[in-house]
């Protein structure tokens, strides 16, 4: 809808504004009116324009989080004002709109049409590059509802990464150390391994810069590959190989960065209720299972 996109234009100016001069929120609304009767049309929709600034104004700080989780190498205030603000829009629509009313692929096509017209000549890249993490860390929702070209995945550039099932054993049982993500989800600690001299040793490296904990990595327990995109190097392969890794039960203290929120102890019976990516389950299945019949090497 060509009103729809005016209206998404309009907020975007409001959100520059409010965001370069430091008003308050409430300041946000009277200049979305001012750049209403500026900017619009009479078929513009402002029901609409006044639910997006809202609702981008209520969850910019979750939305800032994953920001941060999608595009790592860049600190919110190193990005373009206009750049960070239409992700912060382009992200409210991808995250927390009625899918059946913007679609995943809207979201991401208009945020990009905004960073097109309003940004610099990386900036349609980059914003495409950060929705893009983030669609994929959401499962393509609405992938299939369209065509697209079949990758050819080993062609693409190749990230090593390495994660743990951090585990401890305390008062007779065991537990697991999770980190949470702004996405919602329980998730296990990992982290690029490229210049460690081993895959456990940057493995063991990971868990004591994010969790605080001086960790024994043990037995490999699995690997998983998939498809990521960059901000700036685009579609990018990431593979990921997943150890065992015993701990002293202590306190964990979490670095929030990268898109994490929370890190806590769980044992074993309460992880089955626990929101997990489809992909961490059989390889938390399988370390559960290794625990549980002793066949891993103690710490």
């Amino acid at each position: 809808m060509a009103n729809r996109h005016l209206a998404r234009s309009i907020v975007l100016q409001t959100l520059f504004e409010w965001d370069t001069t430091h008003a308050s929120d409430n300041d946000a609304t009277a200049i979305l009116a001012r750049n209403r009767t500026e900017f619009g049309s009479d078929d513009t929709d402002y029901p609409f324009m006044e639910q997006l600034l809202s609702g981008v104004l209520a969850k910019r700080n979750d939305i800032d989080l994953v920001i941060g989780k999608a595009a790592p190498e860049w600190p919110l205030d190193r990005i373009a004002p206009v750049d960070r603000n239409i992700l912060r829009l382009g992200l409210f629509e991808l995250l927390f709109s009625d899918r059946t009313q913007v679609p995943a692929k809207v979201a991401i096509n208009e945020a990009i049409e905004l960073a097109k017209t309003f940004g610099g000549d990386s900036s349609g890249r980059f914003v495409n590059g950060v929705l893009g993490a983030v669609y994929k860390e959401l499962g393509e929702p609405g992938k299939d509802e369209q065509g697209s070209k079949k990758l050819k995945q080993e062609e693409l550039p190749l990230e090593k990464m390495g994660g743990a099932i951090v585990y401890a054993k305390h008062d007779g049982q065991y537990y697991l150390a999770l980190v949470h993500d702004v996405f919602g989800r329980w998730t296990l600690s990992k982290g690029h391994i490229e210049h460690d001299a081993t895959p456990e040793e940057g493995v063991a490296r990971i868990i004591k810069e994010e969790l605080g904990l001086e960790a024994r990595v043990e037995s490999q327990v699995g690997e998983n590959e998939y498809v990521a995109s960059h901000p700036e190097k685009g579609k990018i392969r990431k593979h990921v190989w997943f150890f065992l890794a015993s701990t002293s039960f202590e306190p964990i203290t979490l670095k929030k960065s990268g898109g994490l929120d929370d890190a806590k102890w769980f044992r074993l019976q309460d992880i089955i209720d626990l929101n997990f990516y489809d992909d961490m389950l059989p390889i938390v299945t399988q370390a559960v299972q290794i625990l549980l019949t002793g066949e891993h090497v103690h710490a």
